[in-house]
């Protein structure tokens, strides 16, 4: 008897998990490269620094600093190429030597083949390192359920005029 009590609520749970999976889809694998225009000065900035501010430039590397950015993302490395997407969320700069950033991003598309579409991106960064790796942790719409990596490679810097070009490769499994 005890037996059948139990059989009863698994092959429940089991036709619930086949049925939901069937409703998804297949398993599509992507990669893209998205760059993202970040503005760190100047009247136009898409970065503002909201906590361990000074006068001056940002202070990265200062523990506890926290970031909000809304950074324009395009299809090519040119500034002046079509927006496809934003990249909205929060940086703080989280060890206490100023070498590592929490990410905390939402890839917001904004171009015609996936509007309103998003992906979560979030984790620990070495913001010095040449190279830095985070995950991707979720998506929604066209990317839903996604989960992968994403690497960020700063390609242009000028100082001057607090501008970097940001190369961002994702690499994501999504339904």
């Amino acid at each position: 008897m005890a037996s059948n009590s139990i059989k009863l609520p698994l092959i429940l749970l089991l036709t619930i998990f086949i049925i939901s999976k069937a409703e998804l889809g297949q398993l599509k694998e992507t990669t893209m490269t998205l760059y993202f225009q970040d503005w760190s000065g100047g009247p136009n900035s898409t970065v503002l620094q909201i906590t361990g501010h000074q006068d001056g430039p940002l202070s990265f590397a200062k523990f506890g600093s926290v970031f909000v950015t809304d950074d324009p993302i395009t299809e090519a490395f040119d500034k002046n190429s079509a927006e496809i997407a934003r990249a909205q969320g929060i940086y703080v700069t989280s060890a206490l030597d100023g070498k590592i950033s929490h990410v905390l991003i939402s890839v917001i598309f904004t171009n015609e083949d996936s509007k309103g579409s998003t992906l979560e991106i979030q984790g620990a960064s070495p913001q010095f390192e040449r190279v830095r790796e985070v995950a991707v942790v979720g998506g929604t719409g066209k990317f839903r359920l996604a989960r992968g990596y994403a690497t960020f490679e700063t390609i242009h810097f000028d100082l001057a005029v607090h501008y970097a070009v940001i190369q961002c490769n994702v690499t994501i499994l999504h339904y």
